[in-house]
């Protein structure tokens, strides 16, 4: 079988009962805009003129990207926007909590429109600022809250974050997060039997990190399952634990898996696999290097003409790559092809009815952040960008 034979089941059309829950793809994408709204999504924007700036994240689609001022993760998206104060309009061609990591970072006077109010991320509602509250009190009654730091990766809700700002807590990225686990840790050394960390909401990159670069031992990280009462775990376990892992996953990174790698590696022995640390530990563990978007884009770049890559993360952007880099052969690391369904309710139609509404005078679809809410979040976002070292990217 060749490397372009992998089986691969069309987006809708078949399922991997292996998955994790709640990554199903439940149908086909929509079909492709009418070419008449390039033309009128050109003609808006060119209207609005320097009063709009407009975001797009790697994981856009082709249509939508191609009006982007800017493309990136979506930290660097939020300051670019914070970048430039002269633009009235924000519209961030993403997810919410992307457009809510916006509206703290630039000017009360700039206004965040995201196209589609629905464009959600899986992975940011598995934390809910109740459940973590709740979860908070549960530590203090098993006597280990004053020796918890919350870390919550930038794919999270304003209001956790906020969360994490209130209680002595700090954002990351997935190219800093093990600079932010290191001053988490530092932050309760001086107490007996040292820091412990709870990780939101993504547990992969929180297991990868601690593990992989950090050197934490697989059983010091213990899962937090917020539908369960005391998470599912006993008291004995919480307080043996380093780690304290949020039952949380991308819906996207969350499928690849590690025997499509095995397979890979079978059939095409010079084969590089790339992934994205927010995969599975066992998929991680399998692959030649792991590292954010940028890191992704980056590599690919760098490679080699001839080089054979298989990517394990979102597939629009993996499409992107290859298109842009005839020269090497690069495939998706998945059998069941899944675009990020949140991330693709952006698509043309709705940037045309954004940007159409914001030259007749309407803003619609506004994102924003409350300023008790703001003014936490800042504090762990902060805290961030004054760690040393490595740079604050996805």
């Amino acid at each position: 079988m060749s490397l372009v034979d992998l089986p691969l089941l069309p987006l809708g059309k078949g399922r991997d009962l292996d998955a994790e829950r709640g990554v199903e793809c439940p149908g086909d994408l929509p079909a492709a805009s009418d070419p008449g709204l390039v033309a009128r999504a050109r003609a808006a924007k060119e209207a609005l003129g320097e009063r709009v700036f407009v975001l797009g994240h790697h994981y856009q689609r082709d249509e939508v990207i191609q009006f982007a001022d800017v493309t990136g993760d979506s930290f660097k998206l939020a300051r670019d926007a914070a970048a430039r104060p002269d633009a009235e309009f924000i519209v961030f061609c993403g997810v919410h909590f992307m457009a809510e990591s916006a509206d703290i970072l630039t000017s009360p006077s700039q206004q965040v429109v995201l196209p589609d109010l629905a464009a959600g991320c899986s992975m940011a509602d598995m934390a809910r600022l109740r459940q973590v509250e709740d979860a908070w009190d549960a530590m203090a009654d098993a006597g280990i809250q004053d020796a918890v730091v919350p870390v919550t990766y930038m794919n999270s809700s304003a209001d956790i974050k906020a969360f994490c700002g209130r209680n002595g807590g700090v954002v990351c990225t997935s190219s800093n997060a093990e600079v932010a686990l290191e001053w988490a840790f530092e932050q309760k050394a001086h107490l007996e039997g040292g820091a412990k960390v709870l990780f939101l909401p993504d547990q992969h990159l929180g297991r990868n990190t601690a593990v992989l670069q950090m050197g934490i031992a697989l059983e010091e990280g213990v899962v937090w399952d917020p539908l369960q009462p005391g998470g599912g775990l006993s008291a004995e376990e919480v307080r043996d634990a380093r780690m304290i892992l949020w039952k949380g996953h991308c819906s996207v990174h969350g499928r690849f898996s590690e025997d499509v790698v095995d397979e890979l590696r079978a059939q095409h022995p010079g084969i590089n696999i790339l992934v994205h640390p927010e995969c599975k530990h066992e998929v991680v563990l399998k692959a030649d290097l792991v590292g954010s978007t940028e890191f992704i884009i980056k590599t690919i770049e760098a490679a080699e003409p001839g080089t054979v890559w298989a990517i394990g993360t979102e597939l629009n952007l993996v499409k992107r790559l290859a298109d842009a880099h005839p020269d090497k052969t690069i495939v998706f690391l998945d059998r069941n092809v899944c675009y990020c369904s949140t991330m693709n309710r952006i698509d043309l139609p709705h940037l045309v009815w954004a940007l159409e509404n914001l030259v007749a005078g309407t803003v619609v679809n506004q994102v924003t952040v409350d300023p008790e809410t703001e003014a936490d979040a800042l504090v762990a976002l902060q805290r961030m960008l004054d760690l040393p070292g490595k740079s604050h990217r996805d």
